[in-house]
């Protein structure tokens, strides 16, 4: 899966995008997501980014180098999962929507990750509270 939450600059109205892949990620399947997320977003970007090695290929880079009129990257530092506010979304729908999973196909644990999404895109405060632990939006949206 790839997940991104969406939100202002000051860290308010935040959306959740979510993108689930049969098998492992990598470049090609990055590289998918942003052209589907950039069919759903118009304006201009700042990524906050992990240093997942599928991130970190030459191709990804090479395709990131062409999309700058719209997209801006950024790097978590290394080993800093605490400031990703995605980490937090993966840890919240594995604690309560996938805890103790235990299914008969692929297209069951399919079902459930989406359920999980969709619970937490109807409670836009979730995605708050993620941001605000990540505090990378501490202030702004403290006030």
């Amino acid at each position: 899966m790839i997940g991104v939450i969406l939100c202002t600059a000051s860290g308010r109205r935040p959306k959740l995008f979510l993108r689930i892949f049969k098998d492992a990620i990598n470049a090609d399947k990055v590289i998918r997501f942003f052209k589907e997320l950039r069919r759903h977003v118009k304006g201009k970007i700042i990524l906050v980014w992990d240093r997942l090695p599928a991130h970190r290929a030459k191709k990804v880079q090479a395709y990131l180098d062409t999309q700058k009129h719209w997209l801006t990257v950024e790097w978590f530092p290394g080993y800093a999962p605490e400031l990703n506010p995605v980490e937090y979304m993966w840890s919240a729908t594995k604690a309560k929507d996938w805890a103790n999973l235990c299914v008969d196909t692929i297209l069951d644990v399919d079902a459930h990750i989406r359920k999980g999404a969709r619970r937490i895109r109807r409670q836009p405060e979730l995605m708050t509270n993620f941001l605000k632990a990540s505090t990378l939006f501490e202030k702004e949206l403290s006030t």
